[in-house]
């Protein structure tokens, strides 16, 4: 059974979410600020986070930002914060996914599982070989020519498995949230991954060899 963190400090949100991820099959703990939320991922591994912006103790940003520097563990916000400059600063920082208040629980429980899918999916070539990086679909890793590994969160290893599955092809926003099976996943958001995607996989980020822009199309893998 996957184990689901919710961090919510409103009790009745917190006890809605765990109700309906419950029934939903997952296992699911509630904890209400960020230290305790830092501190449960430390000692139990959830499979997921889901996480409110605005918990006391040590913030939403704060606490994705942390496990970030540690852990791959998926993370889906939940915030009130309804402007597009927030929810790309949590994608920047390496949120999965995120969903605003009010929200619907079912939609929420579908995000979750389209998250989970990202995370434990298997494509048909185990081994992907582009723009001088190995991709090992199966273990979920990432090397370079170097020999570095690169750490990525769930998202951002499907954008790069999908790219890098025929390098020189170019995605459109819309292509890449339909290899990510998002629901209701906005394609604007996709240029927050590709932002973390090169710090991660260009010797150089601010002059992508590897991860390039076709303006006013998408984006590709270079085939050189």
């Amino acid at each position: 059974m996957q184990r689901i963190l919710v961090v919510e400090d409103e009790l009745k949100i917190g006890r809605l979410i765990r109700d309906y991820l419950e029934n939903a099959g997952f296992e699911v703990t509630v904890v209400a600020d960020g230290h305790s939320a830092l501190s449960h991922t430390r000692q139990h591994r959830p499979d997921l986070v889901v996480l409110d912006l605005g918990i006391p103790g040590v913030d939403g940003l704060d606490v994705t930002r942390t496990l970030r520097r540690t852990y791959e563990t998926p993370i889906v916000m939940l915030t009130a914060r309804a402007e597009e400059s927030d929810r790309i600063v949590g994608l920047e920082l390496g949120a999965d996914d995120y969903i605003t208040k009010p929200f619907s629980p079912k939609e929420l429980v579908a995000r979750v599982r389209a998250v989970l899918r990202r995370t434990h999916r298997v494509g048909p070539a185990q081994i992907v070989r582009a723009a001088g990086l190995t991709i090992d679909v199966d273990r979920r890793s990432v090397m370079s020519e170097t020999g570095a590994t690169q750490d990525l969160t769930a998202t951002e290893f499907e954008i790069l498995v999908a790219l890098a599955r025929d390098p020189g092809r170019v995605l459109s926003r819309s292509q890449i949230v339909d290899q990510l099976q998002g629901i209701a996943y906005e394609s604007r958001s996709v240029d927050a991954h590709i932002k973390n995607l090169r710090k991660k996989i260009e010797p150089d980020p601010s002059n992508p060899t590897r991860l390039l822009t076709v303006y006013g199309v998408g984006y590709k893998l270079s085939d050189a």
